[in-house]
């Protein structure tokens, strides 16, 4: 039985390599560790310590010779020109045009690689050279790791690069490292290199309904010498019985573009009869909303004066109203009275507690904190004490389900003053994107319909308007039912709407560019609950949906859609629906303002897919 077992294990090890070529989907450029980062390999005598093999490398503006990329490999020139079957060093390859080149794939310590070294002829970055230059070939977060003792990587560095390889098993005589790229797909790799498609979904530990990424590798296992088709594109090819030729690409860059366009004129014009009904009840609602609203003319408004001022220090006491109500807020003192009956005022002791002496773990994002009162979790905002009597004004016009309520104050003169709201369990959309396994498309769409309803409500159903500027996916808040809540920390920051100051008519377009600001920063939302992308510059994210505007023209709309969608939903999820929301998004983020859609017009969108 010992022996039975000890075979077991010997065989284990020798087939250890073949079971330990993951595929990594993360991303070439962001750091963390994940099995397919590095093939691992186990440095015993049973297995293979090293094998001549091959990588592909792609030309590019930089390497465009057989000479160049020699050099940079430091192989000799009549190897690389035989094995490509090249004739001249010097001739200019085309660009992404594969090359070739022999390796010898060692197990270093756990990991199967490659070293060269790499001069730097520019000042340049960790991603631009593992994912720009060497297309994934070694991630980022590898080459910070090799190279610790660069901070900034200047002209004239010489790093190491410990490219991705493995050595197969006794079935295979070779394993190619190949760097995919966009438009590339698993069935498109197997006819490049004559292989079948179950070989590489089964060494890659890959399934059919996987998705490859840009930037990243897989192993091309080869039972015979390297052979590759090179008529095989990169790209969708153009409509057959056409030339190549400048014209026609942009010919059918247009006919992309006009494609998109239709396709979601069709899927729009599925929803009109649908959006009929919901606009039509919405529309009565809001017209019974408008018909409640008392306007008063702009020269008897005043501030809101009808909230007592607590004593700082007392205790935790509702805070009691005067008999005074304020005309400019636009309820009968009744209810203004059961608004103000229902805020707490807090003591310092008690938002000390409740955020345990504002100990950083409690803090959300500049000077506000979460915290626990009464057993449930509780949003803390710091304020300065002149605006809260604002806030609160505000508060009194809001009550809607998509946005936070305010609990209580917490009045202090001298320092800070602290507003209290509720906070949903689920966090900020920000923390759920990031750990986005649990957001499906169904939640997505609802948590994008929910905030476009906070802001139509917040834009049109109370008097004066109010603009929800710096709106983003950290103060938006999901409930554990996944539905969201917009918070509003601060005074209206429209100048003529604000506190005492009258609301001026003239000043209607002024607001209307506000609006815009608003329909802006809503399209920034929604790219990121697409992406799942949030620890991303606004403008890089803005540039990536370039090509739901016809520009690019590898791999077409839907492919480069596929590789924009969050990879934690796996394609579960509608491709028109995604589409339809993609195009949406783009329209908001438009740098015109007047092409970005009213409130209204992004409704009648979202209505649909709810």
């Amino acid at each position: 039985m010992m022996i039975y077992i000890v075979f077991l294990i010997f065989t284990s090890l020798i087939n250890s390599n073949h079971a330990q070529a993951f595929y990594d989907a993360t991303s070439c450029r962001e750091g963390g560790n994940t099995l397919g980062t590095r093939y691992t390999c186990t440095n015993t005598t049973l297995t293979r310590s090293s094998c001549q093999t091959f990588l592909i490398f792609r030309a590019n503006n930089q390497f465009t010779t057989i000479s160049s990329i020699s050099s940079l490999f430091r192989l000799p020139l009549h190897t690389l020109l035989e094995l490509n079957h090249i004739d001249s060093p010097s001739e200019i390859l085309l660009v992404d045009r594969e090359i070739f080149v022999p390796i010898t794939c060692s197990c270093l310590g756990a990991f199967y690689q490659t070293r060269i070294n790499y001069t730097t002829n520019e000042n340049t970055t960790f991603s631009d050279i593992a994912c720009g230059v060497f297309e994934g070939l070694v991630k980022k977060i590898t080459l910070v790791e090799e190279n610790s003792n660069q901070e900034v990587i200047k002209v004239g560095f010489n790093l190491n690069l410990p490219l991705k390889c493995a050595c197969p098993n006794n079935d295979y005589k070779y394993l190619v490292t190949y760097p995919l790229v966009s438009g590339d797909s698993i069935n498109k790799v197997s006819t490049k290199f004559g292989i079948s498609k179950d070989d590489i979904l089964e060494f890659n530990n890959l399934h059919l309904d996987t998705t490859v990424y840009p930037e990243t590798t897989i192993l091309v296992p080869l039972k015979s010498n390297p052979m590759i088709n090179l008529d095989v594109p990169n790209f969708q090819p153009p409509t057959p019985g056409f030339l190549s030729t400048n014209p026609v690409d942009k010919h059918a860059k247009a006919m992309k573009l006009k494609m998109v366009y239709i396709i979601v004129s069709i899927v729009s014009s599925t929803l009109i009869l649908v959006i009929l009904v919901v606009t039509g009840l919405y529309l009565n609602a809001l017209n019974r909303c408008k018909r409640d609203i008392f306007v008063i003319p702009s020269t008897h408004r005043s501030s809101f004066t009808s909230f007592s001022t607590p004593q700082v220090g007392s205790p935790r006491s509702r805070l009691s109203p005067t008999n005074k109500s304020s005309a400019s807020s636009c309820l009968s003192p009744d209810l203004l009275a059961s608004i103000k009956y229902s805020l707490y005022n807090f003591t310092i002791e008690e938002i000390k507690t409740f955020t345990r002496d504002f100990n950083k773990d409690c803090k959300v994002s500049d000077n506000t904190y979460k915290g626990l009162f009464d057993d449930h979790l509780v949003l803390i905002k710091e304020i300065e004490f002149s605006e809260i009597r604002h806030v609160i004004d505000l508060h009194s016009k809001i009550n809607h389900v998509n946005i936070l309520k305010l609990l209580g104050v917490c009045y202090n003169e001298s320092s800070w003053s602290y507003l209290v709201l509720q906070h949903p369990s689920s966090g900020s959309l920000r923390d759920c994107l990031t750990n986005s396994s649990s957001l499906t498309w169904h939640r997505r769409t609802q948590i994008a319909f929910d905030v476009a309803m906070g802001l139509h409500y917040l834009h049109y159903c109370i008097v004066p308007p109010y603009i929800q500027t710096g709106l983003c996916s950290g103060n938006i808040f999901v409930t554990s039912k996944w539905r969201a809540k917009l918070a509003v920390l601060s005074r209206n920051p429209y100048p003529g709407i604000n506190g005492s100051s009258s609301f001026e008519y003239e000043s209607f377009d002024a607001l209307k560019t506000l609006e815009k600001e608003d329909i802006l920063e809503f399209g920034m939302v929604l790219l990121e609950i697409l992406s799942g992308k949030v620890k991303i510059e606004s403008t890089l994210l803005r540039e990536s949906i370039g090509f739901l505007g016809g520009e690019g023209s590898e791999g077409g709309c839907f492919e480069n859609l596929k590789s924009f969608m969050d990879p934690c939903l796996k394609e579960d999820y509608p491709l028109a629906e995604a589409l339809c929301l993609g195009v949406l998004a783009k329209a908001c983020v438009e740098n015109d303002p007047l092409h970005r859609p009213s409130m209204e017009d992004i409704l009648k969108v979202l209505a649909r897919m709810v």
